[in-house]
C-alpha cells in the first residue's frame, strides 16, 4: 500500500513524551497535565486552557534505577517511567492526576512526588479514588472524587474553568478526535483491510500523548485519504486477531505481531480505541461531570471492576469486537507483573476459549520487546494454528 502521507509525522511524535505538539501547546500558554490512567475521563483534563499526555517511556533501555526503588517484583511499565521521571523526562509537566486504581503505578507516581522529580512552582500531584464496581453508588462516589481531586483542584491552582460549558466544549473536542479514530479504525473491518494494525495504532496512541486541537487537521486529512486508498491485491496477513490486555504504549508490539502474520484488527487494550474512543453523548437533563462519569464508569473495560456483571460484559464485548472485526482468534498480553491483567489474562484464556470457542494466546510479556525472538516465534506459531483451523474447517 501507498504510505500514510502524516505517518512519519506520528511516529515522530511518540519518540518523546515531550513532543513537538506539547512544547507547541504549552508555548501556547496551555498547562499540561500528566495522566497514568483511563479512569480519570479525559474530558476533564483537556478543558480550555489545559491538556493532558498520558506517561510512558518510549526508547527505554536500563531501568536498574526503577526497579531499585519499585523492586524486581513491581510492573516493568511502572518501573521505566519512574526511570524516565529521574532523566527529568517529565519535567514539562504542571501536575501529575493519577487514580487510586493500580497500587503499582500510585508507588511510580508517589516516588516522583517523594523525590521532587518535577518542580515547576506550582506543581502538584492529586490522588482520586476510583470504583471497582459500576452501579449508582459507585457513580456518586466517582463524580464527588473527580470534582475535588480533578475538578476543584485544577481550578484553584491554575484558574481553570470547570463549569458546565467548559465541560460541555471539552467532550465536543474529545467525540471530534473519537469520531475521526473510528472512521479510520473502522477500515479493518474489511476483508483485506486499507490500513494496518501499525499504522491505527500509530494514530490512535498520538491521540493520548499528544493535545486533541493539534491533532484535528492531520487526523481529517489522513481519514480524507483513505478513502481512496487500495489495499494490496496480495493479502500480507495470513490472520486476523483481536489484541487485548495491558497497556501497549508502543506501536512495536503490533508491528511485531504484524510481521509473524497476525494483523491486528482491533485494539481492546490501554490506549487502544476499544472503547476508549466511543463518543459521549450528553443529555441537557443532568449536570455534565455526572454524564461524564457515567459514561467512563458504564463503557470501561478495565479489569479493576471487579462485580460480576462487569466481568461477564467484558467476556461479551471481547466475543461481539471478534466477530464485528472479523477476527480468527485472540491474543491476550500483559506487562509482567501487571495485577489486574494477570488475573484476567489468566481467567479469560480459559473462558473465551472454552466457552465462546475462540482460539486465544495468552502471553506475558516485558515492557521493552522490540528484539523478542521469543515473542515472534509464539505468535508465528498461533497463527499457524489458525491456519490449520481453517483449512479444518474448509474440509467439513
Amino acid at each position: 500500500m501507498k504510505d500514510l502521507k502524516h505517518l512519519y509525522f506520528f511516529e515522530n511524535l511518540l519518540q518523546e513524551v515531550n513532543n513537538d505538539y506539547v512544547r507547541q501547546a504549552q508555548s501556547e500558554g496551555k498547562i499540561a497535565i500528566g495522566t497514568v490512567c483511563s479512569l480519570i475521563p479525559e474530558p476533564l483534563v483537556n478543558l480550555p486552557g489545559c491538556f493532558s499526555v498520558r506517561l510512558r517511556a518510549p526508547r527505554t533501555g536500563s531501568i536498574e534505577i526503577g526497579s531499585y526503588y519499585l523492586s524486581n517484583m513491581l510492573c516493568e511499565g511502572c518501573r521505566a517511567i519512574l526511570e524516565r521521571a529521574m532523566e527529568g523526562a517529565f519535567e514539562f509537566l504542571d501536575c501529575i492526576i493519577a487514580p487510586d486504581a493500580c497500587a503499582q503505578m500510585n508507588r511510580c507516581v508517589e516516588n516522583i512526588e517523594h523525590l521532587k522529580l518535577c518542580n515547576k512552582e506550582k506543581f502538584f500531584i492529586s490522588y482520586a479514588d476510583v470504583p471497582m464496581k459500576s452501579d449508582e453508588t459507585a457513580l456518586a462516589h466517582y463524580v464527588k472524587q473527580m470534582k475535588i481531586r480533578v475538578l476543584d483542584t485544577l481550578s484553584e491552582t491554575y484558574g481553570i474553568d470547570v463549569s458546565d460549558n467548559a465541560l460541555r466544549k471539552a467532550v465536543e473536542e474529545q467525540n471530534e478526535i473519537s469520531r475521526l479514530i473510528t472512521e479510520i479504525g473502522d477500515y479493518r473491518k474489511e476483508e483485506n483491510p486499507r490500513i494496518t494494525g501499525y499504522e491505527f495504532a500509530v494514530l490512535c496512541l498520538a491521540t493520548y500523548v499528544c493535545p486533541h486541537y493539534l491533532l484535528v487537521e492531520k487526523l481529517k486529512e489522513t481519514a480524507e485519504e483513505l478513502k481512496s486508498r487500495q489495499p494490496d491485491e496480495k493479502k500480507k496477513f495470513r490472520a486476523k486477531v483481536v489484541l487485548a490486555g495491558s497497556e501497549i504504549d508502543n506501536p512495536d508490539f503490533v508491528k511485531l505481531a504484524e510481521e509473524a502474520g497476525a494483523l491486528v484488527v482491533a485494539d481492546r487494550y490501554c490506549f487502544g480505541s476499544l472503547p476508549g474512543r466511543e463518543i459521549i453523548e450528553l443529555n441537557d437533563t443532568e449536570d455534565v461531570l455526572t454524564q461524564i462519569c457515567r459514561n467512563y464508569m458504564l463503557k470501561g473495560k478495565c479489569p479493576r471492576y471487579m462485580n460480576t456483571d462487569k466481568i461477564k460484559e467484558r467476556q461479551t464485548y471481547m466475543d461481539q469486537i471478534a466477530k464485528e472485526y472479523h477476527a480468527d482468534g485472540l491474543i491476550y498480553q500483559q506487562i509482567k507483573f501487571c495485577d489486574y491483567w494477570g488475573y484476567e489474562r489468566a481467567s479469560q484464556f480459559h473462558i473465551m476459549h472454552d466457552e465462546f470457542g475462540w482460539p486465544v494466546l495468552s502471553i506475558d510479556r516485558p515492557y521493552v520487546f522490540s528484539s523478542s525472538g521469543q515473542l515472534r516465534t509464539r505468535i508465528q506459531a498461533f497463527v499457524e494454528s489458525l491456519e490449520v483451523k481453517k483449512i479444518e474447517k474448509g474440509g467439513k
